[in-house]
């Protein structure tokens, strides 16, 4: 089993991507557009909260207690 990787930092982008980088030092892409019809992310589609996106615990947060798993991030995101 692969060890937990914290994010260190966030970058959103027009196209609701989010550029990532992890604590190894790797830069990721991840698409939150597949996870926009499901609850709570719904409430950052086409909504400046989207943009808010910041680095807490390890891991990418929003305003409202909205937050995504940073295994998720990892395994589901592409090296940029």
């Amino acid at each position: 089993m692969e060890a937990l990787l914290d994010v260190i930092s966030v970058k959103t982008h027009d196209d609701y991507t989010l550029e990532l980088v992890f604590e190894n030092g790797e830069r990721r892409i991840f698409d939150m557009k597949p996870y926009f019809d499901r609850k709570p992310f719904i409430k950052l589609f086409n909504s400046p909260l989207f943009f808010k996106a910041s680095v807490q615990y390890g891991t990418v947060v929003w305003p409202g207690n909205i937050d995504i798993a940073p295994d998720t991030l990892w395994s589901c995101s592409v090296q940029a």
